[in-house]
């Protein structure tokens, strides 16, 4: 397992999978370590790459900062900024996945020269002021009335939405395009994968700037694709849609029948759509079920 060190001195590791040109890889949650991503549907393969896969500090393989403060999002630009010096790279391709794709947007925004492609799955855009709203979560929610789970499941959702429940066990379906035995692994790890405590920090006040950052990603000259799962409702394809207006050169791709984790749904549309983009192909857009 390779290791490199923070500006701050915090020991932070990175998990590397498959062979070809890097790939940077930040995960979501927020602070939720790495391994959840596995080899993203066989992303490596499919695309060429040696994915690099950062456990954000405080999670996984990386060290518990002294600085509690340091998990919060802006914060985290410098030890993005610090696996690529240590790897040599000039320019990096960049994937990041929900939580993490507000930190991918704000080191494009501090360092756009350093950025050569950019890929967001299923991006949670905080870091734009654009998070996904209730009834954005709820309408994608009734995409699955005619599913067994849902009647159970329902109820409570639209109460935990409202601010009158609590999180409930019962909606993880409700984030998975399919609720097969790999979503329910995936969630039976989620816990003891989550740094819970830094994932407080990791929004807290100061780490957002909107309008700087959008008027930073304006001047932002790398390639950018936007991956939503139709059945994702934070984001939902219009909010990913929304995200992509603010780059000058942005896609978006919309995977049919995916949720949250698009790469569990359906690997190999996932593999392919982000493949073609990662060689530019263009093929990412054609897909069926991809919008602009």
């Amino acid at each position: 397992m390779p290791t490199f060190t923070a500006p701050d001195g915090t020991r932070l590791a990175h998990h590397v999978t498959g062979e070809g040109t890097p790939l940077l890889v930040l995960p979501g949650g927020p602070m939720r370590a790495s391994r959840y991503l596995g080899d993203l549907g066989g992303l490596a393969g499919a695309a060429h790459r040696r994915l690099h896969l950062l456990d954000l500090r405080g999670t996984g393989d990386s060290a518990v900062p002294a600085d509690p403060s340091s998990y919060r999002c802006d914060r985290l630009v410098d030890d993005v900024e610090a696996l690529r010096l240590h790897l040599g790279l000039d320019r990096v391709d960049l994937l990041a996945h929900s939580a993490g794709g507000s930190l991918a947007m704000l080191y494009a925004a501090r360092y756009p020269e350093r950025v050569a492609r950019l890929v967001l799955v299923a991006v949670t855009p905080w870091a734009l002021g654009m998070p996904a709203t209730a009834e954005d979560r709820l309408a994608a929610a009734r995409l699955r009335a005619d599913e067994p789970w849902y009647p159970e499941a329902i109820g409570p959702f639209e109460a935990w939405l409202a601010g009158t429940g609590d999180f409930d066990d019962v909606f993880y379906p409700f984030f998975h395009g399919r609720w097969d035995d790999a979503a329910r692994e995936h969630v039976a790890r989620g816990e003891s994968e989550t740094n819970e405590g830094a994932a407080d920090v990791f929004g807290a006040p100061g780490a957002y700037d909107p309008p700087a950052t959008r008027a930073a990603l304006a001047r932002c000259t790398a390639p950018v694709l936007v991956l939503a799962g139709a059945r994702d409702g934070g984001p939902n394809p219009a909010l990913a849609r929304r995200t992509a207006e603010v780059f000058p050169h942005a896609e978006v791709s919309v995977q049919p029948d995916a949720g949250h984790y698009p790469w569990l749904d359906d690997p190999k549309d996932f593999t392919a759509r982000v493949a073609a983009f990662l060689a530019g192909s263009g093929d990412a857009l054609s897909a069926p079920g991809t919008a602009r």
